[in-house]
C-alpha cells in the first residue's frame, strides 16, 4: 500500500503520491498532543496498521515556503435558504463601503426577530463540491480514449479535492495551540478527499455556548448586511433577515509544489469598483471584533484576519457599537 502523506523534512515531489486507478482507502488525520506535550499531526491507517506522525512545532518550517501558485477560479455555486445547491452566482454579494469610517452600526439589531440561523447538526461535509465535481467534469484534465479502463478515464487527475477552510486549519496548526481537529481522508481513483470530522471538544463547545456568544456570532453576520449590496451599485439593506444557509462559494485550482488542489470557500462579497481585479483577486472577506485598546490586542485581531483567508490585500477598519471590524480583500 503506497504511503499518504510524506512526513520527511525534504521538499515533497510527484512521486510522493503514487496514483492507483481503482482503489478507495480511508484514514483519519488528527491533530493531538504527545506523552511529551509536543503538539504534532497523527495520521492513522486501519489498512496498514501504522501511524505516522508530523511535528508541527513552528521552528520545524523555519523554512523557505514551497512554490505555491497563484489560485485560479475555475467555478461558482450558490446555495439558498434550503441550502439548495444552483450552479451560478445568484447569491453572490457586492461590498459597498461606507462613506464614513466611524458610521455606528448596530450589530445587535435583527438578532431576535430576523435571525435565520443554519442548523448545526447537519454535517454537509464535501456534499456540495461534490455535486458541483459532477456538474463540472469538462474542467479537469481527465483521461480519454478507448483503450482505457473505466476508472482510469473517470480519474480527475488533482492530487487533493477540499474545503479552504480545512486547509487553513492545517496551515497554521503550528500557530493554533488552542483547538484540536480531526479530518477524514479518502483515496478514491488517485484523489484525496479531506473532510473535516467535528471533535468531541468541539461539539461540546458548539452545545454549551452562552446566549452572549451566539449573540456575537450574529453580529459578524449582521456587519456582513450593512456591506453588502444583492446588485452591482445596489445598496445594502440592514432592516432584511439575516439567514446564514444562503452562500456564494467560488471553486479555484492551485498548485503547492508538485500537488495539485481544488478547493471551494464560501466568498462574503465581492469589490467591483476596479475592474482589474479579476475573481479570486476581487472576493473579499469581512471580519469583525470586539474593540480592541492595546496592541496585542491588534496583533491578534490580525493574526485572525490572516488565517481565515490565508492571504490580505487591503483592509479598512470601522468603528461601530463597541465592535472593531475590517473590510479585507483576499487573494
Amino acid at each position: 500500500m503506497d504511503r499518504q502523506f510524506n512526513t520527511s523534512r525534504e521538499s515533497s515531489s510527484r512521486e510522493d503520491f503514487k496514483r492507483k486507478a481503482s482503489d478507495t482507502q480511508e484514514s483519519e488525520i488528527k491533530l493531538l498532543r504527545t506523552d511529551t506535550d509536543k503538539r504534532c499531526i497523527s495520521h492513522t491507517n486501519s489498512e496498514d496498521n501504522c501511524e505516522l506522525v508530523l511535528p508541527v512545532q513552528p521552528d520545524f518550517y523555519d523554512k523557505n515556503f514551497p512554490d505555491y501558485r497563484q489560485p485560479v477560479e475555475i467555478g461558482c455555486f450558490s446555495l439558498d435558504s434550503r441550502r439548495h445547491l444552483y450552479h451560478d452566482a445568484r447569491q453572490l454579494r457586492y461590498c459597498v463601503k461606507p462613506t464614513n469610517k466611524n458610521p455606528n452600526f448596530n450589530l445587535r439589531d435583527g438578532y431576535k426577530d430576523r435571525y435565520i440561523k443554519r442548523n448545526d447538526n447537519i454535517k454537509e461535509k464535501l456534499d456540495h463540491i461534490l455535486k458541483w465535481i459532477l456538474l463540472n467534469k469538462h474542467k479537469f484534465p481527465m483521461l480519454s480514449g478507448d483503450d482505457k479502463p473505466p476508472a482510469l478515464s473517470n480519474q480527475l487527475r488533482t492530487d487533493f479535492i477540499t474545503w479552504r477552510g480545512h486547509l487553513t486549519k492545517i496551515l497554521t496548526t503550528p500557530y493554533e495551540n488552542r483547538e484540536g481537529w480531526l479530518l477524514a481522508v479518502t483515496r478514491f481513483n488517485g484523489t484525496y478527499y479531506m473532510s473535516e470530522v467535528e471533535t468531541e471538544e468541539a461539539r461540546r463547545q458548539r452545545e454549551q455556548r452562552t446566549e452572549m456568544q451566539e449573540e456575537l456570532m450574529y453580529g459578524g453576520y449582521k456587519f456582513e448586511q450593512y456591506l453588502c449590496a444583492d446588485k452591482p451599485g445596489g445598496n445594502p439593506n440592514p432592516e432584511g433577515v439575516v439567514n446564514t444557509n444562503e452562500a456564494f462559494c467560488c471553486v479555484v485550482r492551485t498548485r503547492l509544489n508538485g500537488h495539485s488542489l481544488v478547493f471551494s470557500g464560501e466568498v462574503d462579497c465581492k469589490d467591483d469598483s476596479d475592474p482589474r481585479l479579476k475573481a479570486p483577486q476581487c472576493y473579499v472577506e469581512l471580519k469583525t471584533s470586539r474593540e480592541i485598546y492595546s496592541p496585542n490586542q491588534e496583533r491578534n485581531f490580525h493574526r485572525l484576519v490572516a488565517f481565515a483567508s490565508c492571504i490580505t490585500t487591503r483592509k479598512i477598519k470601522l468603528n461601530c457599537s463597541k465592535w472593531q471590524s475590517v473590510c479585507c480583500t483576499s487573494s
